[in-house]
């Protein structure tokens, strides 16, 4: 048995779950999330917890059944509390600011980068050389933190560019120099 798979999902006070066939919908206090999972899975709401059970124990059926748990579970997390994402800019004159519309980088090239936020992302700039990422589906939020972060990768020498808070970047040593 999937050890993730079996754990139950709770389903806090304040957060409504509707099952539709293999549809999910997820209502809470930050929004509202749905997800078409895949027809084979099981979905039970099971008082205030949900469970997700497999219909065998194929190899293919073992790898959805976790999967399938998570994602439920990251749905659920989503509406009540959210999920963030920190960049940090490194690099003299990179910048962000903040527009209506998303986000103009500044990032060393000979124009700037306006980046517009899909529906359901906040994104917000406490200082100009760090931008967060926020939003209910964890999914879009990595996935437009990491577009961000594509305009200019960091590189290894100076370790300038756009990178996750925390983001280890290994440096390389430059020119030797002497003859």
């Amino acid at each position: 048995m999937s050890r993730i798979g079996k754990r139950p999902v709770p389903v806090p006070a304040g957060v409504t779950v509707s099952i539709t066939g293999n549809v999910l919908v997820v209502k809470g206090p930050k929004g509202e999330l749905s997800r078409a999972l895949h027809p084979e899975m099981i979905v039970k709401q099971d008082g205030a917890t949900l469970l997700v059970e497999r219909p065998s124990d194929e190899t293919a059926h073992k790898s959805l059944h976790g999967l399938t748990r998570t994602l439920v579970a990251n749905m659920v997390e989503g509406v009540t509390s959210g999920f963030s994402k920190t960049l940090e800019i490194t690099g003299v004159g990179y910048k962000a600011e903040i527009q209506p519309y998303g986000v103009k980088l500044s990032l060393g090239l000979s124009h700037q980068i306006e980046y517009k936020a899909p529906a359901g992302i906040s994104i917000t700039a406490p200082n100009p050389t760090t931008v967060v990422v926020a939003g209910t589906s964890k999914e879009l939020v990595g996935q437009v933190a990491a577009e961000i972060r594509s305009y200019r990768k960091p590189e290894p020498y100076k370790g300038k560019g756009v990178r996750y808070a925390g983001e280890a970047i290994r440096r390389k040593a430059g020119k030797a120099g002497g003859k």
